[in-house]
């Protein structure tokens, strides 16, 4: 397919990278599940948290684009020694259609495996149901889930796992 033949997935490190991270998160969740900007103020800590500290061998994020411009992001954090997280996978609107999730989670679980961890995590909600399959396609199972009242609205909060 032509467009897809436009997607490049790149490490995260241009200028606007991180602010759009954030900004992408706020706005989409807002507008698709109603989250208030508590949501956004998360997403903000993550992101200032990689850009300030991060251990380039063993932590990365990546970018997806489509003709130049940003429309998915994924981060690979330190959980422990073993342990990878991946973090505030997203794929905008203007990104659907193009295996970009599966593609930016693939990236992600190949960093995490060449960065020496044997296992990762990840934590998400029941409202994200095609993110959830992207990881349960590729081998990650739920672990804990618990209802909760967060970023303005109730949902349930899940933690899934995956051996790599």
């Amino acid at each position: 397919m032509a467009y897809e033949s436009r997607v490049v997935i790149r490490p995260l490190g241009q200028p606007g990278d991180l602010g759009w991270v954030v900004m992408a998160h706020g706005e989409v969740y807002a507008r698709e599940f109603g989250w208030d900007t508590t949501f956004e103020t998360l997403v903000a800590r993550i992101v200032a948290d990689y850009g300030a500290d991060h251990d380039p061998q063993r932590e990365a994020a990546w970018i997806a684009e489509i003709g130049g411009q940003r429309v998915g992001c994924i981060f690979c954090v330190k959980a422990d020694e073993e342990t990878a997280k991946l973090r505030t996978l997203l794929v905008h609107p203007d990104g659907r259609g193009q295996r970009l999730g599966g593609r930016l989670v693939d990236t992600c679980m190949d960093f995490a495996r060449s960065a020496g961890y044997r296992r990762m995590t990840l934590w998400t909600t029941n409202v994200l149901g095609s993110a959830r399959q992207i990881y349960v396609d590729r081998g990650f199972r739920l672990v804990q889930e618990q209802p909760e009242h967060s970023f303005g609205t109730d949902l349930v909060s899940q933690t899934y796992a995956s051996d790599l």
